[in-house]
Order: structure tokens, then sequence, then C-alpha cells
């Protein structure tokens, strides 16, 4: 069993990243928000000093977010966290409760775990920054319009407001995707903005990027495209 510094706790505890920047963190820490399911968190500023020690600490493989348990086994990897945390606690709708659904959402979710390679690389997660229009190419209107693509089906066979109706796994997976568009701003179709602007509005996604903006960290790695404000 890989331990952190404290093997035995009164509940959960996520190691997270900034939250201006860190999207894969974002994806674990909102469904235990959602839900309303107890844990602590600690944040460690990437790249900072101390960062690499601190995370190895809790995981060998060097990278946020880990999930610990109360006896201190650790879980890594945002999509392996939320399995975890659909298997412990079943009586929360992590995944749709439909199997087909439930597979659909997996399939998304593994999308984009694996996928949109340059909408990341060059429309980085930002909470605090505008910056309409930076970033854009034609290989990142690919990756948007595939995005869309997926939102737009799943809006229309559940009739919303949210991918599978209600809140999922799904949802938080794509979450980063919405702050990315409210930061970068790229044409998008209305029934899109409606869907980044309901998932942006749900009030634990409302801790969040009230928390990220009281940061006040700028990460010259994780912003190439601009100097300190």
């Amino acid at each position: 069993v890989f331990g952190g510094p404290s093997p035995l706790a009164a509940m959960l505890r996520l190691l997270i990243g900034d939250k201006n920047y860190s999207s894969w963190s974002l994806r674990a820490w909102l469904p235990l928000a959602h839900f309303g399911i107890p844990f602590e968190e600690k944040v460690v500023f990437i790249g900072a000093p101390g960062f690499k020690e601190e995370v190895a600490q809790w995981t060998p493989a060097g990278q946020v977010p880990v999930l610990m348990e109360e006896d201190g086994f650790a879980v890594w990897d945002s999509l392996a966290i939320a399995e975890h945390l659909a298997e412990r606690f079943p009586e929360h709708a992590l995944w749709p409760r439909d199997a087909r659904q439930r597979s659909r959402a997996r399939a998304v979710c593994a999308e984009m775990h694996t996928g949109f390679s340059a909408l990341r690389r060059n429309m980085p997660m930002n909470v605090e920054a505008k910056l309409p229009g930076l970033g854009w190419n034609m290989e990142v209107q690919a990756d948007i319009d595939r995005i869309t693509a997926i939102w737009t089906e799943l809006l229309a066979a559940s009739g919303g407001p949210l991918l599978f109706g209600a809140f999922t796994i799904a949802d938080a997976f794509f979450a980063p995707v919405c702050l990315r568009f409210r930061t970068y701003a790229p044409a998008l179709p209305p029934h899109i903005t409606a869907y980044v602007e309901t998932v942006c509005a749900l009030p634990a996604m409302q801790r969040w990027m009230a928390a990220a903006l009281e940061e006040h960290r700028f990460n010259r790695h994780a912003e190439p495209y601009r100097r300190a404000p």
C-alpha cells in the first residue's frame, strides 16, 4: 500500500494542483464536491519548490491528483479516481444508472482522457485569464468540433441540462473544457454556450473558480503566451 505522510485520517484526502491551472485536479475534485462526499483537500502548486517531494509522499507516479483513503491507500490518475469513487459511493449516481448510458459516459470520458491534445496544448486551462482568440488554429478547431459534436448528441438524447441529464463524471471530465471556452472564447453554437454556462454555474464549480481567482500565482511554464499580469 502506498501511503502519504499520515497513514490514518478521519476522511478521504485529495492532493491537487493549482486551481487556476490544473484541469486534471478539477476532474477528480468536482465529483467529490458536487455530491457532498466529505474530503480534505491539499493544494500543492505545480512547479513550485518542494512540489516533487510533496507529491512523492502520496504517489510514485509524481503527478496530481491523488486520492488517499482513510487508511493511506492511494489512487492516482483522474479517471482511476472517478471509477474508485463510483465503486465506493454507489448511493450517488456518479455514472448514469442505465447500463448503455454508463458505457457511453465511460467512452466519452476515455476520449477526453486520451485525446484533444491540440486543444490542451494551445488553450491550457487558465481560470483567471481572458484571452479571446489566443491559441486558435485549425487543429484546435478540429478538437472543438469533435467536443461540440459529443455534447450535442448527448444533450439531445438526455434532454439536458447536463450531458446525461443530471450531473455525472462525464460533466466533470469536460468541465475544464468549459473553462477553456470561457477563457479563449472560440465561436460556439448557442446550445453549447448554454451548456458551458450551466456547468460553470454549478455550486461546486463556482467554489473552484472563486478559489482559483484567489491564488494570484503566475506560472510561466503554464502560460508561455504572456507575461505575469
